[in-house]
């Protein structure tokens, strides 16, 4: 029997490949480039921690960014291959306690999906309720902040937990999203 094609999901597509072709580790660096020029929620010297870091493409636009005036440092559950000028930590958000504060913290993190749409959103919800807690306490005054979460009737528990933080919170869908998936970015600014 021949295979069938299934839907119009393509592993492979436009983001992919440039990814490959310029250096990064994965297609996510798109969306993050996006919301940088779109928000300027990341500037040179910046001291920025990135949540769920692997394989470290979001790790590498920050990098660019903050230049050799910023910090960098990514924490992920899994080992993340070096990249030059960017601290990273085995841990887990749940567990994580850094030193100081950061003017910016990123979250790409998602959790294990099983396929079970009620499940997967709850612990998207929960991962992304860590990563703000991690914000009330290690995030400076005016801190800014990047969450990825699953649209769902469960994601408006956290965005009005984040509004409850920062002053301003902004969702958007970056172009390097594919089109079926249901993962949005939360953008926010000024902590208060």
């Amino acid at each position: 029997m021949g295979s069938r094609k299934k839907g119009h999901y393509k592993a492979h597509d436009k983001y992919f490949h440039r990814a490959k072709s310029e250096g990064y580790r994965a297609r996510s660096a798109y969306k993050l480039k996006e919301i940088i020029a779109r928000y300027r929620i990341v500037k040179r010297g910046d001291l920025v921690l990135d949540v769920g870091a692997a394989p470290g493409s979001f790790l590498q636009v920050l990098k660019e960014v903050v230049g050799s005036e910023g910090h960098v440092i990514g924490i992920d559950l899994k080992e993340i291959e070096p990249i030059e000028g960017v601290e990273t930590v085995v841990g887990d958000v749940f567990d994580y306690r850094p030193e100081g504060k950061f003017d910016v913290i990123t979250s790409d993190l998602a959790p294990q999906t099983t396929g079970i749409k009620f499940i997967d959103n709850d612990d998207s919800v929960e991962l992304n309720m860590a990563t703000l807690e991690i914000c009330k306490k290690h995030l400076n005054d005016g801190g800014r902040a990047v969450f990825k979460i699953f649209q769902s009737n469960e994601m408006k528990k956290f965005i009005d937990a984040a509004k409850r933080v920062f002053k301003l919170v902004h969702l958007v869908k970056p172009d390097a999203v594919r089109s079926t998936s249901t993962e949005i970015y939360v953008v926010c600014s000024g902590k208060g």
